[in-house]
């Protein structure tokens, strides 16, 4: 089932907005790159290229969204229910070392699973490179020492550019991936006539062949392992083709070689046959390719260029983020260096304003309406066993990439999560028949374009419960933003099963009465049982405080819609007799329905502060003593930790209306990282590229970055806008525009000295909320397209 929401007509039709300025517009790099995390990546949705910009010899990695190995799989085990009963049983009797046991034997995938996170060669597959588009430069003076070297990243038009100078020339390369021609496009540029001359290449480590494609191109085709014994997967194909100005061009066997020209256009294609719940409908990748290239190739430079920059503003420009102090020689200095200086503790706001900006251009470029969602390394990988497989990871982290969506105005980019959660119901339907004798639907941690919904390898990580309750978040979110009923009413029934599969595996604890999940775990996390680590239990918070949620918005969705009033009271139910969100002795929110000694204090995960961010349950005005209680245990978390956690921390910090400890946060996940630090775990960071380092790569920290940000600026529930909630000092002056609200409204702030100047409210779709500014609070009536100015003394 494929969720689309509906665009409104004056979302596209934004007005043209006066650019960044050169200091959050442009990610600056002054070395060529060795590494992914040092590139310039460049993206479309579904066709990607990062530019590492080498001097004599250039490599561009590839990457096409439908790049996957493996194939659909029967992991579920079907009599997995049966083990169920004494899994309970052990565990109510506190032998939950006994139940782990259990739930390693009985309750774990069929077959390799996602092989452990290597899953290339098995049927969970793994998302990989496309290819490598090589470059070697066979002048005479390629060799010879270059000055000025720059390679750019520019924001605001998604372009990217590389010069500098070398034997008296200046050359100049500029390229970006277009999404109306469905092309990467490249243009290599001289200051002297004949200056260019090199050869191109395409090339991957397996299962490709490469040849001429006429005179001008080059085919670089294959297929890809399906997991299985002499199994073939997913088709694809690359096409290469060079347009020179000027000078020769021929080919010879794999190579297009271009001598002494004036100007060259590199064009190159893509596509795969893959068969999944999204992406472009292909039979035959190399004829799409090739028309694809044919269609591209059809315009000249400045077309193409206007076209892409066109396509993409309409998104960008629909928010704009401005943190004041305007400083030229920040924009003169090179991205890693401003890095260096601001975790040192020097003041640099708007380098905050450009990792916003960053985060924003990923989502764009990475996520497209009919594509796939953006995965853990959003759209660009360089090899073919991507970490993690590159996978849709569903703990925290598929769902941190699209946290930035609604506020930051990208609400249809949303679409490919929604249309990956929908692809979820059918084998979820088996899965949570097999390992639950249960009705509705379930998925776990683990997420493949082939419909895995099995639990993982291990019961240590591959067993939380919860993780489809967390998706299905995102389908009620985006409702409360857009108020779209045509959209609700497709994501109702997918709530709805989501909801039945709880109610049906919920059991009472004796002890208290509670309804809770088992088994589960705390994401990823460990308690200590007689002194061992132990993992599998009942009713983790986290998962009590999303069930509360789903069944919350399941109830609201029916009502809205309505329809089943029945079911609506028996959610109501169910939902009062859920474990509660409790405080620990220590004054800590308990992350286990026991208050069990923690295996590791600072743990990366935070999941049992779901219910404060992004969830709704714990807020300082509403409920302040869970508040506090959520303060003392960041506290003891800590404010080092992976990238991603680091983000999540910061949106938490916000939450809680403490802007400077959330910036604190911003600091140090911006703690340069490096080749060196790719091999220290958990150590965090960012890279070069802005990129940010779990590590390695991992792209969710950029979009919890991004999205914590505007969480500083804007927090909102249905009914109520809260301006500057967490302003950090570092900020005193700025303003933003087009952030989103839910309740169907966008706002535009501005603030000097730390308070607030101007705010004005739009409707999109909503009519009144509860605006709010310190102890101060205003009622805001408008009609849709309307605005209004609110001013607070």
């Amino acid at each position: 089932m494929r969720l689309r929401p509906i665009l409104l007509s004056f979302l596209a039709g934004v007005t043209a907005a006066a650019a960044p300025r050169d200091e959050a517009r442009q990610v600056l790099l002054t070395a060529p790159s060795d590494h992914l995390f040092e590139s310039t990546p460049l993206g479309n949705g579904r066709l990607g290229a990062a530019l590492y910009g080498g001097i004599a010899r250039e490599r561009i990695v590839l990457n096409e969204h439908g790049m996957w190995s493996g194939s659909p799989q029967a992991a579920d085990r079907p009599d997995a229910h049966q083990a169920l009963p004494e899994i309970r049983r052990l565990l109510l009797a506190g032998k939950n070392h006994e139940a782990e046991a259990l739930v390693n034997a009985n309750f774990t995938c069929a077959g390799a699973g996602s092989g452990f996170g290597t899953g290339a060669n098995v049927p969970y597959g793994c998302y990989q490179m496309l290819g490598d588009l090589h470059l070697t430069f066979t002048d005479a003076s390629a060799d010879t020492p270059v000055t000025d070297y720059r390679r750019t990243l520019d924001l605001a038009e998604a372009v990217g550019r590389i010069t500098y100078m070398q034997d008296g020339v200046r050359f100049t390369r500029e390229g970006f991936v277009s999404a109306p021609a469905e092309a990467f496009v490249y243009r290599l540029t001289a200051s002297a006539p004949g200056r260019l001359s090199f050869d191109a290449r395409l090339s991957r480590p397996e299962r490709a062949t490469v040849g001429s494609a006429g005179a001008d191109g080059l085919l670089l085709s294959g297929q890809l392992n399906d997991g299985r014994e002499g199994g073939t997967g997913v088709r694809y194909a690359a096409r290469l083709k060079v347009v020179p100005r000027g000078g020769t061009l021929e080919t010879v066997g794999d190579t297009v070689r271009v001598r002494g020209a004036d100007e060259v256009l590199l064009f190159v294609t893509a596509a795969t046959d893959i068969k999944s719940f999204a992406g472009r409908p292909v039979t035959d990748a190399r004829a799409t390719a090739e028309a694809d290239l044919v269609h591209a190739a059809a315009q000249d430079f400045a077309a193409l260029r206007a076209a892409h920059t066109a396509d993409y503003r309409r998104y960008y420009d629909r928010a704009a983020l401005d943190l004041g102090f305007p400083d030229p020689a920040a924009a003169a200095r090179p991205t890693p260096e401003r890095l260096k200086a601001f975790y040192a503790g020097a003041a640099d706001p708007s380098l905050a304003a450009l990792y916003f900006n960053f985060g924003r251009y990923l989502l764009i470029s990475s996520s497209r309406p009919g594509g796939l969602p953006a995965n853990l390394q959003g759209l660009w990988a360089d090899s073919i066993q991507t970490a993690w497989n590159g996978d849709w990871h569903a703990n925290i982290n598929v769902q941190m990439n699209y946290w930035p969506a609604e506020v930051t105005n990208l609400s249809e980019l949303h679409e490919p999560l929604f249309a990956f959660i929908g692809s979820l119901v059918a084998p979820g339907a088996k899965t949570a028949q097999a390992y639950y004798d249960a009705g509705g639907w379930v998925s776990f941690l683990l997420g493949n374009p082939w419909g895995y919904t099995s639990p993982g390898e291990s019961a240590s990580w591959g067993s939380t419960v919860s993780c489809s309750a967390w998706l299905c978040q995102h389908l009620w979110d985006h409702y409360l933003y857009t108020g779209d009923r045509e959209f609700l009413a497709r994501a109702y029934p997918i709530l709805k099963g989501s909801a039945l599969f709880y109610l049906d595996m919920l059991i009472e604890d004796p002890k208290t009465g509670w309804l809770v999940t088992a088994p589960s775990n705390s994401p990823e996390n460990a308690f200590l049982l007689d002194g061992r680590p132990a993992h599998v239990c009942l009713g983790p918070t986290a998962d009590q405080q999303l069930l509360r949620y789903l069944f919350a918005a399941c109830a609201a969705a029916a009502d809205a819609l309505g329809v089943d009033p029945d079911f609506s009271a028996e959610l109501a139910g169910k939902r009062a007799r859920l474990a509660p969100t409790r405080l620990g002795a220590d004054g800590r929110v308990m992350e286990w329905l026991e208050e069990y000694p923690e295996a590791d204090p600072q743990h990366r995960h935070v999941a049992h502060l779901w219910g404060l961010y992004p969830g709704d349950e714990i807020s300082p005005r509403g409920t302040p003593a869970l508040a506090a209680g959520a303060r003392k245990t960041l506290d003891v978390r800590g404010d080092g930790a992976t990238g991603w956690s680091l983000a999540y921390k910061m949106g938490m910090w916000a939450r809680l209306g403490d802007g400077d400890r959330a910036h604190r946060l911003f600091r140090n996940a911006l703690k340069p990282a490096d080749a060196g630090t790719s091999t220290q775990r958990w150590s965090g960071g960012t890279y070069a590229n802005l990129f940010d380092s779990h590590p390695p790569f991992q792209i969710d920290g950029n979009f919890g970055g991004t999205a914590a940000i505007a969480e500083m600026l804007l927090q909102s529930s249905p009914g109520e806008i809260l301006l500057l909630p967490a302003l950090p000092t570092a900020w005193p002056e700025g303003s933003v525009r087009g952030l989103r609200a839910r309740g169907g409204f966008e706002v535009d702030l501005a603030w000097q000295a730390g308070r607030l100047t101007s705010a004005t409210i739009r409707s999109v779709t909503g009519t009144q909320t509860t605006v709010r500014y310190g102890a101060a609070a205003q009622t805001v009536t408008l009609t849709p397209g309307a605005a209004q100015t609110v001013k607070f003394n």
